[in-house]
């Protein structure tokens, strides 16, 4: 009788055991598609993010070129952080005669204007 007690105890234990290993696999498994996972979208992200930098560089390239075009076109420009800045509105050359006259326009392109601040 103490034989077949022991053989049910044994029993016992070795299905506990096999369902321990059996969940510990099963977890396993599942971090390890987890990880899969995250390797995937971490590529997908990188992959995007080389794209998004591809279109960002994409879009400097084209202002460089219209920054250019504008350079060459507009010889006598009013603006002062272009390349060919000349103010052709200034017969005087500047100095204190450097002032908004009639008919003269400013820097911004407006008339002349008595406003101090």
């Amino acid at each position: 009788m103490q034989a077949i007690k022991e053989k049910f105890s044994d029993m016992s234990t070795m299905r506990k055991a096999k369902a321990e290993a059996k969940a510990e696999e099963k977890a396993e498994k599942e971090l390890a598609k987890v990880r899969v996972e995250v390797a995937h979208e971490v590529r997908l992200a990188r992959e995007a993010e080389a794209a998004m930098d591809m279109h960002v560089n994409k879009a400097a390239e084209k202002i460089a070129r219209e920054e250019e075009k504008h350079i060459h076109e507009s010889a006598g420009t009013l603006d002062p952080y272009a390349a060919g800045f000349t103010n052709t509105n200034n017969p005087t050359g500047g100095g204190d005669h450097y002032a908004n006259h009639p008919g003269q326009l400013n820097n911004a392109g407006t008339g002349p204007t008595n406003n101090l601040l």
